[in-house]
């Protein structure tokens, strides 16, 4: 496995990669969320939350930013948060962390038609990713797994034991090699795995 910090994520400007379709399932284990930002239509983007306690969701930050939800901690590297929200006859997750070449399905809701979505895919590579919301040091995953504007802040669900492992946080049209500038990967998503964040979920929800 290359080593994380030699590898960048280059963010993709577009609204998806790879392939996602309508999913009940993803109904039932995340949450929409409207923010405030204008759009065309007038109703604010999209984004989504995963239920973690009876008063708490955990999202990315840049969701929770623009949510209308009040939010309880911010991640100090990564691109997560934790938001009060009321959440009623859920099941709590079990988190455990991934490794590369697993299986994962995704889940989340769609900017484009605000229904719920999912994906499969593979856990491809950890990798650096620097931008406003996430810092170098926070290294995500990048999956050949399907996602769209929207699904940022749904679960990413290991696919051998139905447990969540990481955070959806965006796509990448591209992962290049920093030392030799060589593509490595192209559309991928990217999410922040368990790894990342245990201890500072833990403390957000007990504190």
């Amino acid at each position: 496995m290359r080593c994380a910090i030699c590898l960048l994520a280059l963010m993709l400007a577009g609204c998806s990669v790879g392939k996602y379709e309508y999913s009940r399932e993803a109904e039932k284990r995340v949450d929409m969320t409207v923010t405030g930002i204008p759009t065309v239509l007038g109703i604010g983007t999209l984004g989504t939350t995963i239920p973690l306690t009876s008063e708490y969701s955990l999202t990315a930050a840049h969701v929770a930013k623009f949510s209308l939800y009040r939010v309880k901690s911010w991640h100090p590297e990564c691109d997560l948060a934790v938001v009060y929200h009321h959440n009623d006859n859920f099941q709590p997750p079990h988190f455990r962390n991934g490794h590369i070449g697993d299986k994962i399905n995704l889940y989340g809701y769609s900017f484009i038609s605000a229904m719920p979505v999912a994906s499969t895919g593979t856990n491809l590579v950890n990798t650096g990713l620097k931008n406003e919301w996430n810092k170098l040091s926070c290294v995500v995953v990048a999956s050949d797994a399907g996602v769209v504007k929207g699904m940022s802040g749904g679960a990413v669900y290991n696919a051998s034991d139905d447990s969540v492992g990481g955070v959806i946080v965006g796509y990448s049209n591209r992962i290049n090699d920093l030392k030799t500038g060589k593509t490595l990967y192209k559309d991928v998503s990217l999410y922040v795995p368990y790894a990342r964040f245990k201890e500072w979920l833990d403390a957000a929800v007990k504190s």
